[in-house]
């Protein structure tokens, strides 16, 4: 199904300036946006893939990842078709790098059919997730709008590249976020994601300081590309400057797409960016995609008591009230109820 876009500003000749993430692209009549899912006909911008999810499933959150977000919950995913960025090493190229054609095998998902499938298997959440949901944001907003009503949470999992008028109109209706910190240098984003870094710090940022809703921020751990011990704790000390608090996930990279070549992160390369996050003052670093149950536990900041212990998706807390440490009483900030 076809929906108009909502954030758009009109050009001369019938071209259409998308203005949901920050290429902000000059779509002339009959051609699409770099996402490939934005298009315009006669004059008039729409997107090409609502109601239409390609993948739709009920997850943990822990696999989002969201660490401090209702632990043990389950939360129905949804994507669809496309993508503002170009990784290489995406591991969801197969929806990701695709756009509106022919042969399309999305099912149709509308709003309100996500949110009543929602109710029907008591899950708490949905998550806009598996492909950019900022290019698919119509869907994401309407779904989002309709979910808040029913007093269901909505969660991004994003490259953190939607423009600040995307995001203040989104932020409302939005109660977690995990963001892909894919390097911390211009030339990566630059050459491996054809973007740039400085608008998903300015988000990040943003969502951190200025909102209620709940950050986490993940880094795809690539051999030779962004795991210089330089890199990672420059990365670490910006993340522990905009909030000391938020969780950072540093993920396992393993060779998909058109990154082949390339070996799976060796794990002393993410027990040392784990210390350097430490080093660095973050209070809740985790390490992903492999089995390192210490360094993907929760530990209270303050007396280092255990307070949740996972293994991959298991969840066991060790608190009595959760958000609290039961040995020194520091509250540990994320959305527990």
């Amino acid at each position: 199904m076809h929906k108009k876009a909502y954030l758009t500003h009109p050009l001369r000749d019938g071209a259409v300036q998308c203005r949901v993430c920050e290429h902000f692209c000059a779509i002339h009549p009959g051609e699409i946006g770099r996402c490939g899912v934005r298009r315009n006909e006669d004059g008039t911008l729409y997107l090409t893939v609502y109601g239409e999810a390609v993948a739709l499933n009920l997850d943990p959150v822990e696999k989002k990842p969201l660490f401090h977000f209702l632990p043990g919950g389950q939360i129905l995913s949804v994507g669809t078709y496309g993508c503002n960025f170009r990784c290489p090493f995406c591991q969801n190229w197969s929806i990701s790098q695709q756009g509106d054609q022919p042969g399309y095998q999305g099912h149709t998902a509308m709003p309100e059919m996500l949110v009543e499938t929602c109710q029907r298997y008591g899950a708490e959440m949905i998550a806009y997730t598996y492909n950019e949901p900022t290019v698919f944001f119509e869907y994401t907003y309407d779904t989002a709008q309709l979910a808040h009503e029913r007093g269901i949470r909505n969660v991004y999992v994003s490259n953190g590249y939607m423009s600040e008028e995307m995001l203040e109109m989104l932020v409302p209706f939005l109660d977690g976020i995990n963001v892909d910190l894919k390097g911390f240098t211009e030339a990566f984003y630059r050459d491996q994601c054809q973007a740039r870094l400085e608008p998903v710090k300015r988000n990040i940022r943003t969502i951190a300081q200025e909102t209620d809703v709940e950050i986490e921020v993940t880094t795809l751990l690539i051999p030779g590309l962004n795991d210089s011990e330089e890199e990672l704790r420059a990365m670490a000390s910006w993340l522990a400057e905009v909030d000391h608090e938020m969780p950072w996930h540093i993920s396992a990279f393993h060779p998909d797409y058109q990154m082949r070549d390339r070996p799976p992160t060796p794990p002393a390369s993410l027990a040392r960016a784990y210390e350097l996050g430490k080093e660095a003052g973050l209070d809740y670093v985790y390490v992903g995609n492999v089995t390192d149950v210490d360094r993907s536990s929760t530990f209270c900041p303050e007396c280092g008591e255990l307070l949740i212990r996972r293994r991959w998706y298991s969840v066991d807390e060790r608190w009595e009230e959760r958000g609290v440490c039961p040995r020194c009483g520091h509250r540990v900030p994320g959305v527990w109820s």
